[in-house]
């Protein structure tokens, strides 16, 4: 795409300062999104892929949470790391909005679902409540709830959990963001339900033009659903590229084992594929390549054991870290 991006973020840290010492969970990621672009982000727990997409809505307490003053991420000329709260709450439900990952903690259980589908117009389009109120049963009956004007009436618990889903995409698109942020929006929903889940996203996306930014652990889902996929482990993207580019050939060995951990690549009946060990706890800064203890794949005697590898485009729109036992 040779358009402006519609998000830039760049050199993007996040440390969290507690009693035991620092968390550097997040270290130096960037990247641009585009306008009706989804941008798949994925790797197991505890990469850094939540705490990326919440540093960028205000979402982690200061303290503990610390973003250095290098760290960047510009939106209509608003640098969203560094503003300040005033600012950011004009922007969070409106113009950026968020999925998250569980609809029940989310929803408030004292609240029709319709009172709270219509609240973002009411804060931020300055609506009244009758008007709100029927934009958010319109709303809901684009998300596929049936009996829209009844159903609002209703409260969360009264609601399927893939139901539920469906209202968090309403409460995030009613206010025609223009970026969307999916946190595991699947999350404990049956294989059926997903799908229908992440084929109503796309459908409203198609609609409105927003950009999407789908969190997840399964690359069978960006393999759907996303343009571009980063893979991010320890906190850093260790290999970012066009989706098919990136399926279709994976250089870096963190990438090739969480490809080879699917179990649609397995013969039926035979063992499934696992990463042996446990991400870095990241209380210090990782020295030399992260995925060197558990790389099984490549030649981790190769791996960088002083220098961080670089993050190198090797193909035109191709970027992985430059560790010479994660590529053989």
């Amino acid at each position: 795409m040779t358009a402006s991006p519609l998000l830039r973020v760049s050199h993007l840290s996040v440390e969290f300062h507690t009693r035991s010492g620092i968390n550097y969970a997040v270290n130096d990621v960037s990247f641009d999104l585009h306008a009706g672009e989804t941008l798949g982000i994925v790797g197991e727990s505890g990469s850094g892929k939540s705490v990326t997409c919440s540093s960028l809505m205000g979402l982690l307490p200061s303290p503990p949470a610390r973003i250095p003053a290098h760290s960047q991420a510009m939106f209509d000329g608003l640098d969203l790391l560094h503003t300040s709260e005033r600012q950011l709450s004009k922007l969070r439900g409106c113009s950026i909005s968020m999925i998250f990952q569980d609809p029940m903690t989310s929803l408030n259980p004292c609240m029709t679902i319709g009172e709270q589908v219509a609240e973002p117009l009411i804060i931020h389009r300055g609506l009244s409540r009758r008007e709100a109120y029927q934009q958010a049963i319109e709303e809901l009956a684009h998300t596929g709830i049936p009996d829209a004007a009844n159903r609002a009436q209703a409260y969360p618990h009264e609601f399927s959990g893939g139901m539920r889903q469906r209202v968090m995409i309403a409460m995030a698109l009613i206010t025609r963001p223009r970026i969307l942020i999916a946190d595991e929006p699947t999350t404990a929903l049956d294989v059926t339900v997903q799908k229908q889940v992440l084929d109503l996203l796309r459908e409203r996306q198609q609609e409105l033009g927003t950009a999407i930014i789908l969190i997840t652990h399964d690359l069978g889902v960006v393999r759907q659903y996303a343009h571009r996929i980063q893979v991010m482990y320890a906190g850093s993207i260790i290999e970012s590229a066009p989706t098919e580019e990136l399926l279709n050939h994976p250089r870096h060995a963190y990438t090739r084992s969480l490809m080879a951990s699917i179990p649609a690549a397995h013969a039926k009946g035979t063992r499934l594929s696992t990463i042996p060990g446990l991400p870095p706890t990241l209380h210090a800064p990782v020295q030399g390549c992260a995925f060197r203890p558990r790389n099984i794949i490549g030649n981790p005697a190769l791996c960088s054991t002083e220098h961080t590898p670089e993050l190198t485009e090797i193909t035109p729109g191709h970027f992985v870290r430059n560790c010479p036992g994660c590529l053989c």
